[in-house]
Order: structure tokens, then C-alpha cells, then sequence
């Protein structure tokens, strides 16, 4: 692949002609200021990261967390961006590809969009919904493809969707966003298909046309042959995404559980100095006494910073030095995975750590355990209601759904499409709010 195809500021939409500029503003940036101002972007506020929503303690929400990976992308991109152009392609100053920040920044800040509400119990409860529960009934009534989809809905997927698909009374390429900067969201790019045993796809059939449209454009690496499903290399700046959403979510985690009391102060500590030899451990110890600081949770702060950016550093050595393989579609993994020795053990103790103390407390556990009863009981109620949209109840259901989606279509799968969309667009407050109203739980006037 070729930096000079792979980083361009075409837009989805609008192919045959470019807008006219009224300010100073790259288009890169235009990218970053209509997600920053959007509504599905708002709406991460109050959709769970990992830790229940709200609570006395404030602790990452999906928002708050994309914020911190775009922060973090931003840093990956610019300097790899100033790596390569010093040491492989001067030519590429004063080039679009100066702004690999900005496309990296974006896309972090889209890449959760498409995440249901409760985080991966949502996302699972509409898996096992048509796998496990009454939409299995669906299968024969829909072609494999679409079933490939909604067996494997994915959160990934469902971020390019929102981005890309023209909904009902919308203009024509979504978001209209640049081909670069929706290229590097697309973290697993084939079709449902080629899901495989993880399960994960890049984009729905609906949006194959517009994901093929900009590989060919860019010249992403086709792995497939002709006639087979679609299954490309990623952009390259994927890698940088994954880096700076792998860097956040395990690091500020970990920083969540100290404040939490799920994990001690010498716990926390431990596991965040691990990212450095004994001299620079002692150097940030001291560094604490210096700057006078005596509040744990601030000295966790600070420990997590310095984590968070020896991570970054090593994530940009990593990605320059496997470039060549990255290009070539050959690279294998996440860039962490190829970080340095001490770097790499610490974040899987950090991970092992999680999985064990975090991910299944019992706080976390119980929002995945009611967020999977709310989701299974929308989506059995919203696809009864499109199955059967002449009875008195379903057009109540269905007189919720924002005519931005196509809840009245011909077709069925348009309309199981229209109901995917509608709950996995909710937060998880106004999922719960539902699920109460449906069920007889809340009134308004109570």
C-alpha cells in the first residue's frame, strides 16, 4: 500500500466535487468537529464503559473514554507522522500526510459509535437474541448474508453504518466523512462471512458498496479473490486507533478500580510502575515528593500519565519499525503485542488483573447481567411488533421510532435493520426507561 493513496481527503458523498473551504479548517478537522457536535456522539455520555452509570464516584463512560483515546491517538499519529517523514519520506512534507494526527484523532473519537447500550452484554444480547432466542424463528425468512449480520452484530460495524448509511431524511453519505478517516475505524475489514470464531466484521452488507468504494479508492491490499466475500488489509491507521483505545481502556481501568476500592493503592501502584526499570520507578516516586503531592488518588494520576506515556512511545517505535509489514498486509497482531519486553509484561499483568478483579466484580457484573434483560426484551418486543405491524400494540411500539429509520419498509430486513439501529442507537438510560414503560414498571404520572 502507498502512503500517498492510503491519506486522502475525499469525502463519502460527495465524490464529484469538493466543498468550498469557508475557514482555515483542514478537512481532517472537519471530520473531528461534526462527530465532536453530533448527536450519536452525545449520546456515549450515558452508555457504560465498564462500571455501572451513574455512581458516586465518577468513573469512564463511552464518551469520556473516546475523548481520552482521540487525546492519545492524536500524540500515535503526529508522531509517527514526523518518524517517518525525518526518516523514510521527506518527500511526504507538506503533504496530507503531515495530518495523520488528525485523521488518528477522529477516528478515535468514532470508533464506539456503533456500540449498543451496557457495552459488550448489549452487543451480545442481540447475538443470542436470533441464535439463542425467538428471532432464530427469522432464519428462513431472511437471505444468509443478512443473517451472517445479525448473528454477528458488531459494535464495529455498526460505527461505519452510522457514519456511512444515508438514513431516512439524511443527505447522502452519512456523516460525510473523508475516506482516510473512515478507513481507520474499520478494524476488522471483511464481510460478516469471514467473521470467524471471534465473531467480529467490519461492516454490515448494506454498507459493502460504500467500504469497497474507498479500499479501492485508497488502495487497501484485497485478500480476497473475485466472487469471494470481501475481506481486505487494514489501513494502516487502524493500527494506531487499536493502540490508543488499547492504551486508555486498560490503563484508565485500572486508575477507575483504585477510585472504586477495587483495587489498593499499593495494588494500583504496583501495576503501574511496572511499565519502567527501578531507576525511572524511583525517579517518579521522587518526582511525587518533589511536587509536593500527598493525595493518593492524584498520585495515581500522575502515575497513570507517565504509564499512559511510556505506552504511546512504545507504540510509535513499534509501528515504525514494523511499517514495511503494515504496508504489505503481512503484520500480525496489535501493535502492543510488539511493544518492548518490560512494556508487553506489564500490560498483560494489568490485563490479567482486570479480567480477574474488574471484569467480573460484582458491580460490573450486574449491569451486564441487567443490560442483557433489557436488551433480549426490546429486541423481542420491537421485532414482534415489525413482524406483525398491523396489530394495535406494534403500532404503538413502533410510533417510538425517530423517522430516521426505516421502520415502515416493504421488506423485512429493512425493518429488522430499522430495529437494530433504534435500540442500539438508545443509552442506557433511555433503554432502562423503556424497558420499564413496555413493561408496566413506569408512568410517566407516577
Amino acid at each position: 500500500m502507498d502512503w500517498k493513496r492510503l491519506i486522502t481527503n475525499k469525502r463519502l458523498g460527495q465524490e464529484d466535487h469538493h466543498p468550498k473551504r469557508h475557514d482555515d479548517r483542514t478537512e481532517f478537522k472537519r471530520d473531528y468537529d461534526r462527530l465532536i457536535f453530533s448527536a450519536p456522539f452525545r449520546r456515549m455520555q450515558n452508555k457504560t464503559q465498564v462500571f455501572p452509570l451513574p455512581g458516586s464516584v465518577f468513573v469512564h463512560n463511552r464518551l469520556t473514554h473516546c475523548l481520552e483515546v482521540a487525546s492519545v491517538g492524536m500524540s500515535l499519529g503526529n508522531d509517527v507522522s514526523r518518524a517517518l517523514m525525518r526518516d523514510r519520506y521527506p518527500e511526504l512534507l507538506n503533504t496530507l500526510f503531515e495530518e495523520l494526527g488528525q485523521i488518528v484523532s477522529a477516528a478515535c473519537l468514532a470508533h464506539d459509535m456503533g456500540n449498543p447500550p451496557f457495552g459488550h452484554s448489549g452487543e451480545k444480547a442481540i447475538q443470542t437474541f436470533f441464535t439463542e432466542g425467538k428471532g432464530l424463528a427469522l432464519r428462513e425468512q431472511v437471505s444468509p448474508r443478512f443473517w451472517d449480520d445479525i448473528t454477528h452484530f458488531e459494535g464495529n460495524a455498526n460505527a461505519f453504518r452510522i457514519l456511512t448509511h444515508q438514513f431516512q431524511g439524511r443527505r447522502k453519505g452519512g456523516f460525510v466523512m473523508t475516506y482516510a478517516m473512515l478507513a481507520s475505524i474499520v478494524k476488522y475489514p471483511w464481510a460478516a462471512s469471514c467473521a470467524g470464531k471471534k465473531g467480529k466484521f467490519g461492516f454490515f452488507a448494506s454498507e459493502e458498496e460504500y467500504f469497497q468504494r474507498l479500499a479501492d479508492e485508497m488502495g487497501l491490499l484485497r485478500l480476497s479473490a473475485e466472487g469471494e466475500p470481501l475481506k481486505y488489509a487494514r489501513h494502516p491507521l487502524v493500527y494506531l486507533v487499536e493502540a490508543a483505545d488499547d492504551i486508555c481502556y486498560e490503563i484508565m481501568d485500572i486508575e477507575d478500580s483504585h477510585k472504586l476500592k477495587i483495587l489498593s493503592f499499593d495494588e494500583t501502584t504496583e501495576l503501574l510502575l511496572a511499565f519502567f526499570d527501578e531507576k525511572m520507578q524511583n525517579g517518579i516516586r521522587q518526582r511525587i515528593i518533589d511536587e509536593g503531592i500527598t493525595d493518593k488518588n492524584e498520585m495515581i494520576v500522575y502515575m497513570r500519565a507517565c504509564a499512559i506515556g511510556k505506552l504511546e512511545n512504545e507504540c510509535v517505535k513499534a509501528f515504525v519499525a514494523n511499517e514495511d509489514a503494515i504496508l504489505n498486509g503481512t503484520f500480525q497482531g496489535s501493535l502492543i503485542q510488539h511493544i518492548s519486553e518490560r512494556q508487553r509484561k506489564a500490560y498483560e499483568r494489568c490485563s490479567a488483573v482486570s479480567m480477574a478483579k474488574i471484569y467480573r466484580s460484582k458491580p460490573v457484573l450486574d449491569v451486564e447481567l441487567a443490560g442483557y434483560k433489557i436488551m433480549d426484551t426490546l429486541m423481542d418486543q420491537m421485532t414482534e411488533a415489525v413482524l406483525h405491524p398491523d396489530r394495535y400494540y406494534s403500532q404503538q411500539l413502533i410510533c417510538r421510532v425517530s423517522s430516521q429509520y426505516d421502520i415502515h419498509a416493504a421488506d423485512l430486513e429493512s425493518r429488522i435493520m430499522a430495529v437494530l439501529d433504534y435500540i442500539s442507537g438508545m443509552t442506557d438510560v433511555y433503554a432502562l426507561d423503556v424497558y420499564q414503560k413496555i413493561n408496566g414498571i413506569s408512568l410517566p404520572i407516577v
